[in-house]
């Protein structure tokens, strides 16, 4: 374990429960607006949650980031994808141009973007930064992870590693400023990786867990499931089943990224806006390897990947949208994030009832 990640577990161990006195604070003033009180429902919920994530009842939401961590996997010549490997890099670069949803939807949240080559496999398609791009970061650990129905899609030192890049990551972030930390990926083969991960951390069957990803046709999910089958039969039979091991064994170099990036911004006190299913993944091996962490994230929607739910219900977070999504990239957690700004819009725009001069409840 490197000392940063050791550090950082530490000082998430030492955060305890959600700040109460904020939340206390927070809910008071929501109290006081003029409206009934619980009237904007889990607007008001949201509020509450971002006080006791931060210990501020009046957490800023201004600095917004998103970043999306982006790697490529061996598993997918077993043809587990509608899409080839080649796009990943593709998709990378059409991030930094400024052409992909995220971006868009970045825009329009007014969230900065960052991508992060953790482990693609082929070199990136140069481009010029276009309106909106996100700034790439070059910080590759390996051209892609080995097949993980196979062997170990990584080793422990690369995923060490991976974790890291998440980890410095979000210290870069602080250091300029950050409010709040939406997360997303990128990798062609990546929903495999997830619902092996999924699987061995929840013992839920290879069935349930494993959705279309790219929307593969029912022979390719076949085969889909049957190597998320074969790759937690064949975990399962290894010595170090922890989570970190685990990882190692069936996840992916984006994956591990991301782990790094929850623990880093958790153990900040920044909130943290999960997408989809690989975010999710992550979210899992983050709180096993640091029990109690859960309630200091938020899930940005529900996607449609099967497995998502029970990855939610795991980690009883509640979606803030549902909107049938499945790209990934960022985008649900794009998305919340302009429910969240309109939550803090609420709670620092409206009037108080003795602002207005407008008569409380009797």
């Amino acid at each position: 374990m490197t000392d940063r990640l050791a550090a950082t577990l530490a000082a998430v161990a030492g955060l305890g429960p959600l700040d109460r006195a904020a939340m206390a604070e927070a809910q008071a003033k929501l109290d006081q607006l003029t409206k009934p009180p619980g009237s904007l429902g889990r607007l008001e919920d949201l509020v509450v949650r971002l006080a006791g994530i931060t210990g501020r009842a009046d957490a800023p939401l201004d600095r917004r980031r998103i970043v999306v961590l982006a790697g490529d996997h061996g598993v997918t010549a077993r043809g587990v994808s509608a899409y080839p490997p080649a796009v990943t890099p593709m998709m990378v670069s059409n991030f930094v141009a400024g052409g992909a949803a995220i971006n868009v939807l970045a825009r329009q949240v007014g969230a900065r973007l960052t991508v992060v080559d953790v482990g693609v496999a082929a070199d990136i398609p140069a481009t010029g930064r276009g309106r909106g791009g996100g700034r790439l970061v070059r910080a590759r650990v390996a051209n892609g992870t080995a097949d993980l129905s196979v062997g170990p899609a990584m080793t422990e030192l690369q995923t060490r590693r991976a974790i890291d890049v998440g980890l410095r990551t979000v210290e870069r972030f602080t250091r300029r400023g950050v409010d709040v930390i939406g997360i997303g990926e990128m990798g062609i083969g990546n929903t495999t990786a997830a619902a092996a991960l999924v699987a061995a951390l929840t013992d839920e069957p290879a069935e349930l867990v494993t959705g279309r990803g790219t929307g593969v046709d029912d022979d390719a999910w076949d085969r889909k499931v049957a190597v998320v089958a074969r790759a937690v039969e064949r975990h399962r039979r290894t010595a170090d089943t922890g989570p970190l091991a685990t990882l190692a064994d069936v996840g992916g170099l984006e994956i591990a990224g991301l782990v790094g990036v929850i623990l880093g911004a958790v153990a900040a006190r920044i909130p943290v806006v999960l997408d989809g299913y690989i975010t999710g993944a992550a979210a899992l091996v983050a709180e096993a390897l640091a029990p109690g962490l859960a309630p200091r994230l938020l899930a940005g929607h529900r996607s449609v990947e099967p497995g998502h739910r029970i990855v939610l219900e795991r980690l009883d977070l509640d979606p803030i949208l549902d909107l049938e999504l499945r790209l990934g990239e960022g985008t649900g957690a794009a998305l919340a994030m302009g429910v969240l700004a309109s939550a803090v819009a609420i709670r620092d725009g409206m009037a108080t009832f003795a602002s207005a001069g407008v008569p409380d409840r009797e």
